[in-house]
């Protein structure tokens, strides 16, 4: 800890600099670069910087922390209302910041674990669950998708970003993908098959190595109007997309952009196509895509190792928490107490 009154040097806000730039090979480098998820390195960066930019204005050393400083950081946190998830992540960012610039990890020390049991018990709520988005407010969603722009100097052309959106809805339902997987999604990726299409995930959640790519299908759907493979293709064809990612941006001239959607311009388009059924998307996200293929293939009566084969869930006690509302209802006595 640093003397009062005196205040600290901010330390590198980019913890995942294990050593000096100039004592690796290129090839060494570019292997540091790739031990964390570029998602992983954004979230240690953005938290590592909340640390020690508090660290900094308390007048307290970042790196190595002392433990009381720790526990002023977590006390500061809790005071300010923050989610035991994101202190939770927070406490990740600084235990990697010590460990790979060879120093004692403060967050194992009897007082900071004694401070952090206590803001657990006091504050911890049960997790925010994302809507499900599923039949039949999925139906009116991908009818109220824009299927023609039109100009005033030019004729009438197929809604690009309408056509990517009902591409989206339905792939990202039927194979229940994470936002991540939408948005890195490439043509490379897609194989097609009698009975559809068959995904290859390199990398996921629960796969970040890509060891052992996932496979994910995309069945014929039964309705032509909402077939996942025949909205997919018409998206594919009309912008002209031969290779590269599959879901991109499309410009206010109605042209597709080289480049991926954001993870979070995921979000936003799901909000959006929501939104133009005259719902409100509070509640709803591109996790909602997830959450309503679990619980919609749930009540049309599939296993939950079925479910969990498309959704590639390592634990089948994790699916309940998708259902188990809907499922509140059934034969429960409440509902026949005749008051």
């Amino acid at each position: 800890m640093t003397k009062p009154g005196r205040p600290a040097a901010p330390a590198p806000t980019h913890p995942v600099a294990v050593v000096a730039t100039e004592s690796l090979t290129a090839d060494e480098a570019r292997y540091v670069d790739a031990a964390r998820s570029a998602n992983t390195v954004r979230g240690y960066r953005a938290d590592w910087t909340d640390f020690t930019t508090w660290c900094h204005i308390a007048g307290h050393e970042p790196l190595p922390a002392d433990p009381a400083t720790l526990t002023g950081y977590l006390t500061h946190l809790a005071g300010r209302g923050l989610k035991v998830g994101t202190m939770g992540r927070r406490l990740s960012a600084i235990t990697f910041a010590h460990a790979v610039h060879d120093v004692a990890d403060p967050t194992t020390n009897a007082r900071v674990l004694a401070v952090w049991e206590g803001i657990r018990r006091t504050h911890t709520t049960p997790p925010a669950q994302a809507t499900p988005l599923m039949p039949p407010l999925l139906h009116d969603v991908l009818d109220a998708c824009p299927t023609t722009r039109r100009w005033t100097t030019r004729d009438p052309e197929p809604d690009l970003a309408g056509l990517r959106d009902r591409a989206l809805l339905l792939v990202g339902f039927v194979t229940a993908l994470r936002r991540s997987e939408l948005a890195a999604l490439d043509l490379a990726h897609l194989a097609e098959h009698p009975r559809g299409l068959v995904l290859t995930i390199p990398r996921s959640k629960t796969n970040q190595t890509g060891a052992h790519p996932e496979l994910v299908v995309v069945p014929h759907g039964t309705h032509p109007h909402r077939c996942p493979v025949t909205a997919l293709h018409t998206w594919l064809d009309t912008a002209d997309i031969t290779d590269g990612p599959v879901f991109r941006p499309v410009s206010k001239g109605n042209r597709p952009l080289p480049r991926r959607l954001h993870p979070e311009s995921v979000n936003t388009l799901v909000r959006n196509a929501i939104e133009r059924t005259g719902t409100d998307p509070s509640g709803y996200s591109a996790h909602s895509l997830r959450a309503g293929f679990v619980t919609h293939a749930h009540l049309r009566g599939a296993t939950d190792r079925a479910i969990a084969h498309q959704t590639r869930h390592r634990s089948l006690a994790t699916l309940g928490g998708y259902v188990r509302i809907h499922t509140a209802w059934d034969d429960n006595a409440a509902t026949q107490l005749g008051l």
